[in-house]
């Protein structure tokens, strides 16, 4: 403001409105500002150049400027937060993550930062979670379960004092313990999503299925606690419901589970499910990625979907995250429409993208040329899908799953090769070019259910 007073002639009103359309960062409000300043320091008789010269650091230091006694008080506070993470590093980081456990991004940012600071973040546990995070040892701190989502304090506390005079040792017992007013089935639910119950039992599969079941088990026990029968047998020794049996989730399920319940991936990245099939024909890491001249094919899977409209059209920026990095990758209109039902979250993209360097950001930007899902990527890079037969094979039954994944005549689908094995011999046969079968994961997961999932394999070249 003296700056503009003193070269510029501005009165401190005028100098005062300079400083506010410095803070709103308006380009053309400071356009109108440079032909003022300049005018009056010509008036003055400063240089033109030397004005404009105050003028740009002017502008450059309302990017991000304190006056002095800011300055220290964030030194201070710099030094001391910097001090408590260095001797501190689980008590800290078990701190700031319990001041914005309602903040997801926060959660996730300040997880990944324990882990790579070598603070081991323990999973969520019905019998050693408190409501927020706490340090358990010098590198170890316990997720709170009021990181959960749905999980309100009274009902956590209620959870807390309940398990105080034993540890939950299954989920009916946690059912008939806990109060149901307090508790209540979606946040019993979200917690075994959360993998709160994996110490008692790892089933989240098995355990959700039988949710309802040990709910109106708890209830049912409730209601015939005071009450006698004709014989005067009591009600609450009824045996339990028969426990449900269902098939166990892939890693791709569970983690997709848990995201529903914690907001994000905690115990793994959803591209390791992946990552031993697509690594065989897009070996680039996307933390490793570099401006280049060729296009370069990128695999991830979709975390943010970012829409803009632009004068061709809407472009969408999609994304890609691959455990190692994440990408932004623009997609326009044209390409958008054709792949519009590929983009979604939590979706696995192969992309062949033009990446080159933004002078603007510093950094790099990628725009898609082709976008493909797993099974599009198959039928491009993959050389056969081979069965492993054994000397017993049925070619009767053979023909019969084959016939039933088989590729249209408008499809391109995937040479098949049959390795056969007998006492005597061994080969490997190729079927004819009609043969081609259909490689996505419902076709695959078929064939695997049918032989073993070491027998069926997508052969790279």
């Amino acid at each position: 403001m003296q700056i503009a007073q003193i070269i510029g002639g501005y009165t401190l009103g005028g100098a005062d409105l300079l400083r506010r359309a410095m803070g709103k960062k308006k380009p053309e409000e400071m356009a109108k500002h440079r032909d003022i300043f300049l005018a009056g320091a010509r008036e003055k008789g400063y240089d033109e150049a030397l004005a404009n010269k105050l003028f740009d650091l002017m502008a450059m230091f309302a990017e991000y400027g304190f006056n002095k006694s800011h300055t220290a008080a964030y030194a201070v506070v710099t030094y001391q937060t910097a001090w408590l993470k260095a001797h501190y590093p689980a008590e800290f980081m078990a701190g700031t993550l319990s001041s914005d456990m309602d903040d997801t991004d926060k959660v996730r940012l300040f997880v990944a930062d324990a882990r790579d600071n070598k603070v081991e973040v323990l999973p969520p546990d019905i019998n050693a979670s408190q409501w927020d995070f706490r340090a358990v040892a010098d590198r170890a701190l316990r997720y709170g379960l009021g990181a959960i989502k749905g999980a309100g304090e009274a009902a956590v506390r209620h959870i807390i004092e309940v398990r105080q005079d034993r540890p939950f040792v299954d989920l009916f017992d946690f059912c008939q313990r806990i109060d149901r007013r307090l508790v209540g089935r979606r946040l019993v639910e979200a917690l075994v999503r959360a993998g709160a119950f994996d110490a008692i039992d790892p089933d989240r599969a098995g355990l959700l299925a039988n949710v309802g079941a040990a709910l109106e088990f708890s209830e049912a026990q409730a209601a015939a606690a005071n009450q006698v029968g004709l014989f005067e047998v009591d009600g609450a020794d009824a045996a339990a419901p028969i426990w449900l049996k269902v098939s166990p989730w892939d890693d791709r399920q569970r983690l997709q589970e848990e995201k529903s319940a914690l907001g994000y991936f905690y115990s793994g990245h959803l591209f390791e499910s992946y990552a031993s099939e697509v690594r065989r024909f897009v070996s680039l890491q996307l933390g490793k990625v570099q401006p280049s001249q060729q296009a370069v094919w990128l695999a991830g899977i979709v975390t943010g979907l970012r829409t803009q409209m632009t004068r061709r059209g809407k472009m969408v920026f999609v994304t890609l995250d691959d455990g190692t990095g994440s990408v932004d990758v623009a997609v326009y209109s044209e390409l958008y429409d054709q792949c519009r039902s590929m983009l979604r979250e939590d979706e696995l993209l192969v992309v062949q993208a033009r990446v080159a360097r933004d002078d603007y950001s510093g950094g790099f930007r990628a725009s898609a040329d082709q976008i493909l899902g797993l099974a599009g990527a198959r039928q491009m890079f993959a050389r056969a899908l081979r069965l492993s037969l054994n000397g017993d094979a049925n070619h009767r039954q053979l023909r019969e799953r084959l016939d039933a994944w088989r590729a249209g005549d408008r499809q391109p689908g995937c040479p098949v090769e049959i390795a056969y094995r007998a006492r005597e011999a061994e080969c490997l046969l190729r079927l004819p070019e009609h043969w081609r079968l259909q490689v996505d994961d419902v076709a695959i997961g078929a064939l695997r259910e049918w032989l073993e999932p070491s027998r069926v394999q997508v052969v790279y070249g």
